[in-house]
């Protein structure tokens, strides 16, 4: 979490609409804060700056809201953005060698445009996962990832800058992206809120592709209140949120949703007492797919990965980090026939799913935990046994990416200081809920309950 006395995204749009402050001191102050990194372990989590289009910009909104003008909660905050989506005149290297000389993006992608006609300014792009093909944070060409309260543990990833930025008060909004848990796992591990919206929610164009069917851009902030407020100022977004009171929460069991650390399963349980006391109606569920989703998802995204990344590691592999090199050579012969019934029934289990835990259940939000473990060590995100960072990462939170529906990551501190993420899905509906994106206002609304 960004700790006492840092202002979050709403006490900082407070301050700039009443007059109290100037987007131009908040972004300099920024620009200070991230100087500070500089010689510290958490330097590599800003992987480019942009500081004097920043403070152009910063002086543009104060003109804009002097004269009355104020556009709303993002207008003249800094946010950070993840380096593996386009900024205008800023080279996307997403963490690697291999875009070593790629040139500055000629365009921004069209998520920072919505930011922009918001009224935020970006100051940075962030560290993140090579290629965004990773849950840890350990792999970059500039290193991994420090963990933003203890450099001896892992960030998360692969939005590992975004999450760690915004948990050191930094920033209070960054953007990442998700494919499979790249936004609520490193906020999970950081203590702060993730948030991936439904599929297509919120546009990729201008964002570097993993897996198109699955990837999803997401926010990252210090608390629920501040993810809602920059949902619903992006264009095209009307979010009303949603009454807790009435909602039928479904609380997964079984299988893949049970954990080992009492602490994160005492914080599921502290989730539950939360919604109950609010007025949520709360049910134990089990999600039969989940084996099935689990399996697909490995082979969906890796055979994308492969064919995008194809030409380049064919020709030059040795410019990819060893682990990544070793998850793109895995993908090399697979048949594509495998890749065509993995579709196929990502498809099929996304009707059934849904439809039971809607249509049947009448559920409008699950609750579960993010990851079942906490953040470890460097060390041990180096294994290259997967069962020791890679899956347990994965497991909890891909599932949701493979059904496209709304995720949000809740911090919970551990008794031991070490965050635990509680996880809220918001499940699609044409009734229940608000606004143009029902779902992700049951989620949110599930979210603040549980926060």
């Amino acid at each position: 979490m960004s700790g006492p006395g840092v202002p979050g995204l709403a006490d900082r749009a407070r301050a700039l609409a009443k007059r109290e402050t100037t987007a131009t001191e908040q972004v300099r102050a920024t620009l200070d804060a991230l100087d500070g990194l500089l010689g510290t372990p958490w330097e590599n989590l800003v992987a480019a700056r942009c500081d004097d289009a920043a403070v152009a910009a910063a002086a543009r909104a104060d003109e804009a809201i002097a004269a009355g003008d104020w556009i709303g909660p993002l207008h003249g905050i800094a946010v950070a953005v993840k380096d593996n989506i386009d900024v205008a005149g800023m080279p996307t290297r997403c963490g690697s060698a291999v875009l070593a000389d790629a040139p500055p993006a000629v365009s921004d992608a069209r998520i920072v445009q919505q930011l922009r006609e918001a009224g935020a300014i970006v100051v940075a792009k962030t560290h993140l996962h090579e290629f965004a093909y990773g849950p840890t944070g350990a792999v970059n060409v500039a290193g991994p990832a420090a963990h933003p309260h203890d450099p001896n543990l892992i960030a998360g990833g692969s939005s590992s800058g975004s999450a760690a930025l915004v948990a050191k008060g930094i920033v209070p909004l960054a953007v990442g992206t998700d494919t499979g848990c790249s936004t609520r796992g490193p906020a999970a591990l950081c203590g702060v809120v993730g948030f991936k919206p439904s599929f297509g929610a919120l546009p990729t164009s201008g964002v570097f592709p993993l897996s198109t069917s699955f990837d999803h851009v997401g926010l990252l902030a210090a608390d629920v209140l501040d993810v809602s407020l920059a949902w619903g100022a992006l264009p095209g977004v009307a979010h009303v949120r949603t009454p807790v009171a009435g909602l039928r929460v479904g609380r997964l069991r079984g299988g893949n949703w049970d954990v080992e650390d009492p602490v994160v399963a005492a914080a599921i349980n502290a989730a539950q007492s939360h919604l109950t006391d609010a007025g949520a109606d709360v049910v134990d569920v089990e999600l039969p797919e989940t084996d099935q989703l689990l399996e697909v998802y490995p082979v969906v995204t890796g055979s994308e990965a492969y064919e995008t990344h194809r030409p380049w590691f064919e020709a030059h592999p040795e410019r990819y980090q060893p682990p990544t090199a070793a998850l793109l050579a895995a993908q090399r012969d697979r048949p594509a026939v495998d890749y065509i019934h993995a579709i196929r029934a990502a498809e099929r289990l996304r009707r059934q799913a849904l439809s039971r835990l809607r249509g049947d259940l009448g559920l409008d939000v699950l609750i579960t935990a993010t990851t079942p473990l906490r953040s470890v060590t460097q060390e041990q995100a180096r294994s290259s046994d997967p069962s020791v960072a890679r899956i347990p990462l994965l497991r909890m939170c891909s599932p949701f990416n493979v059904l496209g529906v709304p995720a949000l990551s809740v911090p919970v501190r551990g008794d031991d200081g070490i965050p635990v993420g509680v996880q809220v899905i918001g499940l699609p509906t044409t009734a229940g809920g608000h606004g143009s994106h029902p779902a992700e206002s049951a989620a949110l609304a599930g979210a603040l309950a549980v926060s």
